[in-house]
């Protein structure tokens, strides 16, 4: 008899369906890493994407907006609560948009004041009337005590925050494993992106935008963990739960390419910035090229 498989209800004690189980309360311990031989890796290449919450297929990052939800949370909450819990995050490179993980993370008083201090003095000047909380809260959404070392969450101007949190910038590497004879993509980085700054008019400016927006990279890799414990809020089935780390493992996810690792060190905005038709033919030459790059391996 004990040799059978724990049987685990649908329903609590009280009668309500569960949505958290058991079983996941030590899923960071047992996140799979595939560690590939560098010698095995005969082909790489860096992509460069955006994720764009206002994509249908990209809600469940999205929603819920509000900080206190007893169940569910979005990416950017998950995120932020991560960072109070210790997960070290870097500042953008002065001189690239790439993450640059060799610099010193940033510490506890400059999380608060140059990553989770939304809004600085021009962008409050430029709120509606409707937005008097976050111009009273200055949208602290972590609040750092120097007398006891401690960081907490700011729940109260999370929800007219959060609504801006749009865009995410991530950093993959597609490669090709000669062991396992087929190709694979990692998230090595992500980059929430600031809900003011990455706003412009101007289509020269769209690389510089970009540059300034970014809060900080964190390595995916670090944050996989956290993702693992937090449901994403389901659609249309309230039982078929994915977790985050499944949503992004299992690319649920939609998203636009803005650069690739190349010898100029140009992005497709830096040479296509005036031309919306040049930028979508940019994008789909390096899926094609993504794309055709395994099917050209083999032959028929």
């Amino acid at each position: 008899m004990q040799a059978q498989h724990q049987v685990i209800s649908f329903f609590d004690e009280l009668g309500t369906a569960k949505i958290r189980t058991e079983e996941y309360s030590t899923a960071h311990d047992t996140i799979v890493m595939i560690d590939h031989r560098y010698d095995d890796v005969i082909w790489s290449r860096y992509v460069y994407r955006i994720i764009d919450m206002r994509y249908k297929q990209n809600y469940q990052l999205y929603f819920p907006t509000r900080a206190d939800d007893p169940d569910y949370r979005s990416l950017f909450c998950v995120i932020r609560d991560a960072v109070i819990d210790g997960l070290e995050i870097y500042p953008a490179s002065l001189n690239s948009i790439k993450p640059d993980f060799k610099q010193e993370p940033f510490d506890k008083p400059n999380i608060c004041k140059n990553v989770f201090l939304i809004l600085s003095e021009q962008d409050m000047l430029e709120l509606s009337e409707e937005d008097e909380d976050l111009k009273e809260s200055r949208a602290m959404l972590i609040n750092y005590d120097s007398i006891t070392d401690i960081m907490t969450p700011q729940n109260a101007p999370y929800a007219g925050v959060v609504r801006n949190q749009l865009k995410y910038l991530i950093q993959e590497v597609t490669f090709f494993d000669k062991h396992t004879s087929r190709m694979h993509t990692k998230i090595m980085a992500i980059a929430p992106l600031h809900p003011y700054k990455i706003k412009t008019n101007d289509s020269t400016k769209i690389m510089t935008s970009l540059k300034e927006s970014i809060l900080c990279w964190i390595p995916f890799d670090n944050l996989r963990p956290y993702l693992a414990m937090q449901y994403a809020i389901p659609n249309r089935n309230e039982t078929k739960h994915v977790t985050f780390d499944e949503f992004f493992q299992k690319r649920l996810f939609s998203s636009y390419i803005v650069g690739e690792g190349n010898m100029y060190n140009r992005w497709i905005p830096d040479y296509e910035y005036n031309n919306v038709e040049g930028i979508k033919k940019e994008q789909e030459r390096i899926a094609t090229e993504l794309l055709n790059f395994e099917q050209d391996l083999w032959e028929y």
